[in-house]
């Protein structure tokens, strides 16, 4: 069915809404009940501009006769699913968190403060085309109407937030793109964050026709993030307007959809770890700091935030914000004194830039809003009906003038301008991959250096700060193997791919562990060499291995499971697929399987527990057998396991969210899953409405056509901006 189509019928659906309510009810949130309307005050009311069918696992699908209806649509069903985890973020983006509750957001307040972010959100607002800053407004007035509408749906505590503006919209964005993704507090003025966090963060693929059965393009969106960290949570929806469709999903309280397709193309995004952000160490001298030879003193700008006292009255906190050369400037707990500098601060389009990639026309199109370089990170994957598949190690990096990437990660010289970068590197320098004669492109968080294979260019052509010459990880070699081995590829072999759950470091190193363990006449060790010899070597839900290798490869591989000195080959960039491998020394190994016994026998009681019995998907009053396994020893269905408790079930704490796997064929084909469902708010039903498809390594269509839709309806609900 053509786009225009759907449209039609959104707009003659729309035309007859009125004659439903008044025969009834209008639908209210998908916690209430549908509330009667006097049946004369809906006859007299304009006839909606739009409508949300709500499909019945919680998924928004927005029609409107124009795009701000659309717009205002969106930020409804946003707020109807999730309205009190965006409207205390967009509180926090205000930088009120310690005014509105308290002492708990008191960090998160001195972070966005001192870094501008709710000054610089109104510059960023200001600076917006009208007709997207109209977009904006849209999106912040639906959130309003329905908290206006449902105002026992909202937490008290949050009501002081109401209204939100456009200006909130940029405000929450631009703190998660720069000062969540490219600089963290925790990387800045902390501990610094878990090394290893771009490298767990997504999967994607986008297969050409040229690798296809069907000569169809197949793309796949697989993000993996915390399950519990508010603004990492996505959002299901679909949007039609009369002039774009958006499928996808995005997370919560942005009005973009980042993992979007449509009819024509799609888009997938995954954490690339460039360095868009600089930490110098400065060195304090008579009340200034030293640069270049010299004592140059401080900028300073005095400023306040209100805290929430427990007695119900606001203390006003002074904040000095002391400023170099480089940026603001942080005191550490080691007491160093360092300046924060962030690439793009003068970038406001990101939020268009995304509307305009997942709403473009052709190829050209999408390339020409890439090329604008506004979104601050992420690699950006490509694929469309006409054939086309693209890789991009998409960011705002700096032009640096020597250094690597470790060097530019840790804490740099403060005192010389040798290391104070002014400029950022154009579009056109940064590695992608277009129409490779491999018919694939993939990424797992890894380098650009294999975004499909074979290599297209050579590291030692870029800077050296874009990212390291590093072996890739167990996760990226599995994806890569699973790429290079497939041949005409259909679409349901291609979502059989997705569910690999497979050890790839078992393949490398268990033959060599087994061959040396079988000589050791402990009868536990034994009962280990039989249980791992049975072992599919798959993180599945009944496997009953899985749990005491990952055991063994946290004391081979150290805690993170990455660690390669304990393989006899190592990895290499000739061979990227197959090494490291073997074992440097096999009776260390075996004396780590001894250790990893012991440790899960006192964990679980046994040496094979069955892997879906401790390891759960729990949310809600839903309990499930959970499967996949950590990405680091190879499975590309990550899921980052929680400690177990004191009962030895351990649950989700990050891995798959949104899976999205869509052929361009004619109309297209998408399958998926949200796997914490598509609401949070108290009551809801579709929090844990999907868990069971999770457990069972299954997917749902997604419904793209309006005819799907309507005959898969839980409610409706009339849009009508005013």
């Amino acid at each position: 069915m053509k786009l225009g189509h759907l449209i039609s019928g959104a707009l003659i659906a729309a035309s007859g809404l009125a004659v439903s309510a008044c025969a009834g009810a209008v639908s209210g949130p998908d916690t209430a009940e549908p509330v009667a309307v006097a049946a004369e005050l809906v006859a007299e009311a304009p006839a909606p501009k739009g409508e949300i069918l709500w499909d019945t696992y919680g998924v928004p699908h927005i029609y409107g006769a124009d795009a701000e209806t659309v717009f205002y649509g969106y930020g409804y069903a946003q707020a109807s699913s999730h309205a009190n985890t965006i409207f205390r973020l967009y509180g926090e983006a205000r930088g009120k968190g310690a005014e509105y509750w308290g002492a708990a957001y008191e960090d998160t307040t001195k972070w966005l403060v001192m870094n501008g972010v709710p000054e610089r959100a109104q510059i960023w607002y200001d600076a917006q085309q009208p007709d997207f800053r109209a977009k904006l407004d849209a999106f912040a007035a639906g959130m309003n109407a329905f908290a206006e509408e449902h105002p026992g749906a909202i937490d008290e505590d949050l009501k002081q937030v109401l209204p939100v503006t456009g200006v909130d919209v940029v405000a929450h964005a631009h703190r998660l793109m720069n000062f969540v993704y490219v600089a963290s507090p925790g990387r800045t003025v902390g501990e610094g964050d878990p090394p290893e966090l771009e490298k767990q963060g997504s999967n994607t693929w986008a297969v050409a026709p040229s690798k296809t059965a069907d000569g169809h393009t197949l793309l796949l969106q697989n993000p993996h993030l915390p399950w519990s960290m508010p603004f990492f949570i996505y959002y299901e929806a679909h949007l039609v307007a009369p002039d774009f469709e958006v499928y996808g999903a995005t997370q919560v309280g942005l009005p973009v959809i980042r993992f979007a397709f449509n009819q024509q193309m799609g888009i997938s995004n995954t954490v690339n770890g460039m360095v868009g952000s600089t930490t110098y160490e400065l060195t304090p001298k008579d009340n200034g700091y030293l640069f270049d030879g010299e004592v140059l003193p401080f900028d300073v700008k005095e400023t306040s935030y209100k805290l929430l006292q427990a007695d119900g009255t606001y203390l006003d906190v002074p904040v000095s914000i002391r400023s170099t050369v480089h940026g603001p400037v942080f005191e550490r707990p080691d007491g160093k004194l360092v300046a924060l500098r962030v690439a793009g601060l003068n970038r406001p389009g990101m939020l268009q830039q995304y509307f305009d990639m997942v709403t473009s026309k052709s190829y050209e199109d999408f390339h020409a809003a890439m090329t604008r370089l506004q979104v601050p990170t992420f690699n950006i994957s490509y694929a469309d009906r006409d054939g086309h598949i693209e890789y991009i190690f998409n960011g705002i990096a700096p032009k640096r003038a020597s250094g690597d990437i470790d060097f530019w990660r840790g804490l740099v010289p403060g005192d010389t301008s040798e290391y104070l970068w002014t400029d950022v590197h154009p579009f056109e320098d940064l590695p992608h991959v277009t129409d490779p004669e491999s018919g694939f492109i993939q990424n797992s968080n890894d380098p650009p250096w294999e975004a499909t294979l074979p290599v297209t260019y050579k590291p030692e052509d870029y800077p050296a700060y874009f990212a390291p010459r590093t072996p890739l990880s167990m996760r990226a070699q599995n994806s890569l193997k699973m790429m290079v081995d497939a041949k005409d590829l259909t679409f349901d072999e291609f979502i059989k791919l997705k569910v690999s759950a497979q050890a790839l470091m078992a393949d490398r190193v268990l033959p060599n562990l087994l061959a040396a363990a079988a000589e050791d006449s402990d009868p536990d060790m034994q009962k280990a060499v039989e249980v791992l010899s049975n072992w599919d070597r798959t993180f599945s839900a009944d496997n009953r291995g899985g749990v005491l290798f990952e055991e063994w490869a946290k004391l081979f591989a150290g805690p993170r499971m990455s660690g390669l000195d304990g393989f006899a080959v190592p990895w290499s960039a000739d061979d990227p697929i197959n090494t490291p491998s073997g074992l440097k020394d096999p009776q260390a190994a075996v004396e780590q399987l001894r250790q990893a016994i012991a440790k899960t026998k006192e964990t679980y009681g046994q040496i094979d527990p069955v892997y879906g019995d401790v390891s759960r998907f729990i949310l809600d009053g839903v309990d499930v057998p959970g499967s996949g396994g950590y990405g680091n020893l190879g499975a590309f269905r990550v899921i980052t396991w929680s400690e177990p408790n004191e009962d030895g079930i351990r649950t989700p704490a990050h891995g798959e969210t949104w899976v999205a796997m869509v052929e361009f064929s004619t109309p297209i084909k998408a399958y998926g899953l949200m796997s914490y469902g598509n609401s949070r708010q108290p009551g809801t039903t579709h929090y844990s409405d999907q868990l069971d498809l999770l457990s069972k390594e299954q997917f749902r269509e997604f419904w793209l056509q309006r005819e799907q839709v309507e005959a898969n309806l839980e409610r409706r609900t009339p849009l009508n901006p005013q």
